[in-house]
């Protein structure tokens, strides 16, 4: 097969978090619903959650992680062609949150865009980053990933009230400087199982109204053991895909950077793999999962906390609402 020569190589030169200080325990959980801690650890293998101030919305949560990405990218806020944020909880149905990131960062040639893609926000944003700089199009493509998930959780509902938090995540992918080389991102999608993990109303479809408070449908819905089932398998299938399309073997892998929704999830991942669970970087316990941007606020604290070495690869799987998936393979340079 004749394969196009790739003419930029889009990077990742500079990645960034952020995490609300206010910090919900299994204990404060314990307060509020009809669980404990033992049972929220060893299903979830979760401890604590960020959660934002009332006054702190995701357009914020993804300015402060935006701003630590440009700084270790050593780049300016003017060098930026494009923003993207991927949210299921942006802070309007519109205009967009990457807008108002947009204005609050300054980046005033900036195009900007949100995602739709649940918990694979993060790995749609690096695809369509990496398909702008390497057809030559931006030099400069800003990824975000932020999360309110708080604003739309039921704290009655106990099987999905301990699972979630805020937080953000952003990187800076460009064809110049180096970083992670981003090899392959490969995504998938199933609209068939959309029932599965929904946020009922507040969409043209179930516009708000008294019945649609009444009826708590503006919290999110989840059908937990279903999605389990499918997220294991969804994301082992794009894992294979994503190795294979890099040219590289599943020994190949350094660190595995998943989507954080459920250490039982990652455990298996990681044995289907065979990587040791010490190569595998979790952030579980301390934030739960903060959706699309868990993976983000993994690899950053990884960069953080690791000296990497050149060639070694770094594979970052995904699963969220949609349903969606994906995975990619990124290596150190």
């Amino acid at each position: 097969m004749h394969m196009q020569k790739i003419q930029q190589q889009a990077r990742i030169i500079g990645t960034g978090s952020y995490l609300p200080s206010r910090v919900l325990t299994n204990q404060d959980l314990e307060k509020m619903v009809e669980t404990n801690d033992e049972w929220i650890v060893s299903r979830t293998g979760m401890k604590e959650r960020r959660i934002a101030a009332p006054d702190e919305f995701t357009s914020h949560m993804g300015v402060k992680a935006a701003q630590k990405a440009l700084t270790k990218a050593m780049i300016s806020v003017g060098d930026i062609d494009l923003i993207l944020c991927a949210t299921l909880t942006p802070d309007y149905i519109f205009p967009s949150t990457a807008c108002l990131i947009q204005s609050e960062l300054g980046a005033k040639q900036a195009a900007a865009l949100d995602i739709q893609a649940a918990c694979t926000g993060y790995l749609y944003a690096l695809s369509i980053a990496k398909a702008f700089v390497e057809s030559g199009i931006y030099k400069n493509v800003l990824c975000i990933a932020s999360e309110k998930i708080s604003s739309i959780v039921n704290y009655k509902d106990r099987n999905t009230c301990v699972l979630f938090g805020d937080g953000a995540s952003a990187a800076v992918v460009s064809s110049q400087g180096s970083g992670l080389k981003i090899q392959d991102v490969t995504l998938g999608a199933d609209g068939d199982l959309s029932h599965l993990l929904i946020l009922p109303a507040g969409g043209s479809r179930r516009p708000a109204s008294q019945q649609t408070v009444e009826e708590e449908l503006h919290f999110l819905k989840m059908e937990g053991k279903e999605v389990f089932k499918h997220a294991v398998r969804r994301m082992e299938s794009a894992s294979k895909d994503s190795i294979e399309k890099s040219g590289l073997k599943e020994e190949d892998i350094t660190w595995l950077v998943p989507h954080q929704a459920n250490i039982r999830i990652i455990e298996a991942l990681a044995k289907r793999f065979n990587i040791a669970m010490e190569k595998v970087f979790v952030t579980i316990h301390k934030y739960g999962n903060t959706s699309a941007s868990s993976v983000g606020i993994a690899l950053d604290e990884l960069l953080e906390e690791n000296q990497l070495k050149p060639g070694d690869h770094l594979l970052l799987p995904a699963f969220g609402s949609g349903l969606t998936w994906g995975a990619s393979v990124l290596t150190y340079e």
